[in-house]
């Protein structure tokens, strides 16, 4: 499989102080268009998505970021984890083909309430949905509810043939005594092993940024490091 690609230039950094950006681009090719069942492959080799552009980090002098995986078959919950589980199973799971009418307040919400120092705001419903959606793929919107039907929280996730991939959560800022940014994450876990899929990538790790490192609580899990996929194992001190 042959994939044609590119390099950026240099930018600031939007993770790591005094870092400078640079990343691997996919090339738009007539001959091997890009699909699904590409893109999957590339996420292997440790790309993601931003509407039609596939990239990779590849900065100069950082590498900080790591794609993180969960093997969901192997994923074990803590004990803390299945006490988040317990206290939104009031909850119910959809999942659907677009935005509904409900979702953008709840975005623009969030965005206000929990990323006012981010790159998402002002928030832009317009631009976020374009953002993530794609020409050669669409995502699946999994919405959850409450018993009675108050949207509490939305994941834009890629379902694909053997895996998941989570590109976004919101979620009600108001809710915080149910952990809901935790329990998207479990709940994904769950779905994707229901259908038989072997992972549920969960994009880049990055150990030194606050707002990035959450997911290493989530083991056993996968990092690509070299190009090769390492196994990082729940420690004793988890509960």
């Amino acid at each position: 499989m042959s994939v044609k690609l590119g390099i950026t230039g240099t930018r600031p950094c939007g993770y790591l102080k005094d870092q400078e950006e640079r990343l691997i681009v996919t090339v738009a090719d007539e001959e091997t268009p890009m699909n699904a069942h590409l893109y999957e492959h590339l996420m292997a080799h440790g790309f993601r998505r931003s509407h039609n552009d596939v990239y990779r980090p590849h900065c100069e002098s950082c590498q900080a970021c790591e794609s993180l995986r969960i093997p969901v078959s192997d994923f074990s919950f803590s004990k803390n984890q299945k006490r988040v589980l317990n206290k939104n199973r009031d909850l119910v799971l959809s999942v659907v083909e677009k935005p509904q009418p409900d979702y953008t307040s709840l975005f623009c919400r969030f965005i206000e309430e929990r990323h006012a120092d981010g790159a998402m705001y002002p928030p832009d419903p317009e631009s976020f949905w374009l953002w993530c959606d794609a020409d050669w793929m669409k995502p699946q919107f999994f919405e959850w509810r409450d018993s009675a039907g108050e949207l509490m929280m939305v994941s834009i996730v890629d379902v694909l043939s053997c895996s998941s991939s989570a590109m976004y959560t919101f979620f009600d800022p108001d809710e915080a005594k149910r952990s809901l940014g935790t329990y998207s994450i479990l709940s994904l876990i769950e779905w994707t092993e229901a259908q038989g899929l072997d992972y549920l990538y969960l994009g880049y790790q990055i150990d030194n940024c606050d707002k990035m490192n959450y997911k290493a609580r989530f083991t056993p899990n996968e990092r690509l490091i070299g190009n090769q996929w390492k196994k990082a194992v729940k420690s004793n001190t988890q509960k």
